[in-house]
């Protein structure tokens, strides 16, 4: 027999910062968190709900009512202020809160469903000392309290099938939606506008419109975006925008932007990503291309843009993290994203780490920080010998997991636990958790690299081309580019064509000369054309890069024990030998 149900408004609480404040002062923070738990029942429970679970730092919590459950959620948040006024602002006790109406299964005293894992994840997309409601609960509240609320827009929530819009609650501001926005705009907030139709006829209307609704859901997908909702967006459609007011009317940072415009047989694509505040325009590109077919034409101009925009946000607001008084966990998230985009090096992968370490000292349970620390720790890899990176691969594997726990559908967590997987000789493996990256984004241009170079290594280097090209298809401009180049050139020495080998070895260093192991790639590459001069030179410079860096070395550092990939890189370390890599 099923379990029953019944429609309940359910209040999700958490504890801002609590695992920084539990490492600076357990005792001090278990006894604020447990004292403000027990004020928090006994409040709840004097407006006819009631406390269903407690976590170590938060609580579920049932209401007969939606307005019953803001007055109470605001009425903690302030309680909870008034009671650690006098601690210094980094101890004190503060709380994100979603609410939520909807349909919960009972099991005895507890509540279970979607119902609640919504307003859970709504709690986690509200500001420390926040309140986020559903619309659902929006529909049952608004006009009744004297509260105001900002309409937020569709929003993706983790582990949460389909978007859910949205409402941030501030108390005494007055009723109704928000004519400003209540507080900063949260850090990866962004609306696309109708991309303009520029002496198009009604025929390519409905280009224009995919372009703007295929680019809205696919900005989504950015791990902490808040990207308005399309039905929002569409009422700007052929209106003059004040980009400031409207920054302000939508709480938001970012505002996007373009036009579509059609001459023969091209159609140009022009874009711009402007920041609210300012009305400065930080982004622009254009995209010119063939008019044979619209779809693929949009999937390509779309996909392009998330990955570039993507890149871009974190650029900018790493930058404003860096000027930031007092860092929080996404302000060292940022820096440390920003430190990986410049490249592999020494100097980088250090920088990243630390900055994804302080982000993880401040919120223990932070995902994008745990995988922000796999990746600087799988890139070390590519720095170091497998064997002397087998620790911290280990290490890396479990913190990927974790991630993954938490946020099972998070696509760059089964890129990150793919990456860890190709480093410890698991191809197959690694594929698998790749082509689930890209089940869940299929933007993610460096899953697509990274399964051509998975086929490499297994034995089938003619097929890592086609993925590479998608990849760079996907992401013309990519900061990690030159490590594709030179999956290209290993595939090139494999398949035995050397002279395109040679080519795309080149293009790596071009990219990127600070890359010791495709310095070495092309040395083999330049050895295997019979240029030996050139060969000796390049050698010399990845050694002066990686001065530790031996033939016997790579050969220990095989990504598989496939055969015929064992054997057809038999000619690289040859050539490395050609090329006067030390043995």
């Amino acid at each position: 027999m099923s379990p029953p149900r019944r429609l309940a408004a359910i209040l999700a609480a958490d504890v801002v910062g609590y695992s920084r404040m539990m490492g600076e002062d357990e005792d001090g923070t278990a006894t604020l968190v447990r004292e403000g738990r027990e004020a928090a029942a006994a409040a709840i429970a004097a407006r006819g709900g009631r406390v269903f679970k407690t976590m170590g730092d938060g609580f579920l919590a049932e209401f007969p009512s939606v307005v019953t459950a803001v007055e109470c959620a605001l009425a903690l948040q302030d309680e909870a202020e008034r009671r650690s006024e006098a601690l210094p602002a980094d101890r004190r006790l503060r709380y994100r809160m979603g609410i939520h109406l909807g349909d919960v299964l009972v099991e005895g005293e507890d509540l279970i469903g979607d119902g609640v894992n919504i307003a859970a994840r709504l709690e986690g997309v509200a500001s420390p000392g926040g309140l986020s409601v559903s619309g659902a609960a929006y529909d049952n509240v608004a006009g009744r309290l004297d509260v105001a609320f900002t309409d937020l827009g569709e929003t993706a929530l983790k582990n949460i099938a389909r978007p859910v819009r949205v409402y941030a609650v501030a108390a005494g501001r007055g009723a109704g939606v928000a004519a400003a926005a209540k507080g900063p705009a949260p850090r990866l907030s962004v609306i696309v506008l109708p991309f303009a139709n520029l002496g198009g006829g009604p025929e390519q209307e409905y280009f224009v419109d995919g372009v703007t609704e295929s680019l809205t859901t696919d900005l989504s997908r950015i791990s902490g975006a808040v990207v308005i909702a399309r039905n929002t967006a569409f009422a700007y459609r052929g209106k003059s925008v004040d980009v400031r007011q409207l920054g302000r009317d939508l709480n938001v940072r970012y505002v996007l932007e373009g036009s579509v415009q059609r001459s023969g047989d091209r159609m140009r694509v022009n874009v711009q990503l402007i920041e609210a505040e300012t009305a400065k325009h930080v982004w622009a590109e254009r995209f010119d291309k063939p008019v044979a077919s619209l779809f693929d034409m949009q999937d390509e101009i779309v996909g392009r843009i998330a990955n570039q925009l993507s890149a871009e946000i974190v650029r900018v607001e790493a930058r404003r993290a860096e000027r930031a008084a007092n860092p929080d966990a996404l302000d060292w998230w940022f820096r440390g994203v920003e430190w990986i985009n410049r490249g592999i090096s020494p100097d980088a992968v250090a920088h990243a780490r630390e900055c994804f370490d302080r982000a993880l000292a401040i919120d223990g349970d932070n995902v994008s920080a745990m995988l922000g620390r796999v990746m600087a720790d799988a890139l070390e890899t590519r720095l170091r010998s497998l064997s002397a990176s087998a620790d911290r691969l280990a290490g890396a594997e479990a913190l990927a997991m974790k991630a993954l726990a938490i946020d099972p559908g998070n696509p760059l967590g089964h890129y990150c636990l793919g990456l860890v997987m190709m480093f410890t000789r698991r191809p197959e493996a690694a594929i698998a958790e790749l082509e689930r990256a890209l089940e869940l984004n299929p933007n993610l241009a460096f899953a697509q690299a990274q399964i051509g170079f998975a086929q490499c290594v297994l034995g089938r280097p003619e097929e890592t081309e086609a993925h590479v090209m998608e990849a760079l298809r996907l992401s013309p401009r990519d900061s990690g580019a030159y490590i594709w180049f030179d999956f290209l050139c290993v595939a090139g020495m494999l398949m035995a064509r050397d002279e395109a080998a040679a080519a795309w070895g080149r293009k790596a260093i071009e990219t990127n000369r600070f890359y010791p192991l495709a310095r070495f790639h092309y040395a083999a590459a330049l050895a295997l054309c019979g240029r030996l001069d050139e060969a000796r030179a390049e050698a010399k410079a990845g050694l002066t890069l990686s001065p530790g860096f031996t033939i016997g070395n790579y050969r220990d550092d095989r990504l598989s024990d496939n055969g015929v990939y064992l054997g057809k890189r038999e000619r690289i370390l040859d050539a490395l030998a050609l090329a006067g890599v030390p043995g």
